[in-house]
């Protein structure tokens, strides 16, 4: 199957926290964007959140004025599935419904035939996708991270049946737009990055049930010490830097105390089985009625826009050389 050789239209299906963010990373990269969803109120909230969006992008200096109104002409919503014909690129962004994924994919095949290319970012191995498909080449995994807009990295995985092509165009692609693709050899649950922040999860709730120390202990030492470094050395490159030898020893010893349960601790099923979601029903592992959850949630924003100016700076800087 051959790559589009032209791109100028990209479609994301789906209008909620990742596709609006999705459109506008192709919208300010010159590309005209089909937002699609299938509720016209909920497709208004996604521009007026993608202008929002871009009023901060502007607020950091990332995008100009000029820049941030072009961007938002380049994109027009719709309701209708079929209007994805017009695109080479489509972005599957839609609630995380198996069953309406097979269904959009099989549409997909018959509005969107080769060579468009058919992406699903929602963390699905593509060969989850194509259950009522007959030619599934086109469809590959392009796994954005949340805020897509402000964090760099997107997992890329092909499935088995998918066009050996695909993933070198997206590589390529991806890097123009400024985001940082990472190639997965093949596919397992949860790619790369969830398996990793799930990890620490595990643990984390581990001691937190256990009564080893708070949640604001467990949280204060991650973002006071290794938290710190990530950004900069992740952790093989962390184990090579501090001695191999060292970390080797210290694992054989730790890690047969580690938490190894293979479902979440009973604390955590009681808080959800009560209808404790967290911050968004005031109360999880931490009583948010009693934390400033808004002013949070801004300071991780500004510090995602410190790295991506940083990000911009770095590369702007390699341009030149």
């Amino acid at each position: 199957m051959a790559v589009p050789a032209r791109l100028e239209t990209v479609a994301t299906l789906g209008n909620g926290i990742m596709g609006h963010g999705i459109a506008q990373i192709f919208a300010v990269a010159g590309y005209q964007v089909i937002l699609i969803g299938r509720n016209p109120a909920k497709l208004a909230t996604a521009l007026e959140n993608i202008k929002a969006s871009l009023a901060q992008f502007q607020a950091h200096g990332l995008v100009t004025a000029t820049e941030a109104a072009r961007a938002l002409e380049r994109i027009r919503v719709s309701t209708v599935l079929e209007d994805a014909a017009e695109a080479q690129l489509v972005i599957e962004a839609v609630t995380e419904d198996l069953a309406l994924k097979h269904e959009i994919f099989e549409r997909l095949e018959k509005i969107c035939p080769p060579p468009a290319i058919l992406a699903s970012s929602s963390g699905q191995p593509a060969s989850n996708l194509i259950a009522k498909m007959r030619q599934p080449a086109q469809v590959v995994a392009a796994h954005f991270w949340y805020p897509p807009q402000l964090i760099p990295l997107v997992e890329l995985c092909a499935g088995p049946e998918t066009a050996p092509d695909i993933v070198p165009w997206l590589v390529q692609l991806l890097r123009q737009v400024g985001k940082e693709p990472v190639v997965i050899n093949r596919e397992l649950p949860g790619f790369i990055g969830n398996r990793l922040q799930f990890a620490l999860l595990r643990e984390a709730w581990a001691l937190w049930a256990s009564g080893a120390a708070s949640a604001e202990a467990i949280d204060a030492v991650v973002r006071n010490s290794f938290g710190r470094r990530l950004a900069i050395t992740g952790p093989i490159e962390s184990a090579d830097v501090g001695g191999l030898d060292t970390f080797f020893a210290f694992a054989s010893f730790l890690l047969p105390e580690l938490d190894v349960e293979t479902q979440p601790p009973s604390a955590i099923k009681n808080l959800v089985a009560q209808g404790e979601r967290g911050l968004a029903s005031g109360r999880g592992v931490y009583h948010w009625t009693q934390r400033d959850g808004a002013a949070l949630l801004d300071a991780r924003r500004e510090e995602l826009f410190r790295h991506l100016k940083r990000d911009v700076k770095e590369k702007t800087r390699d341009d030149y050389k």
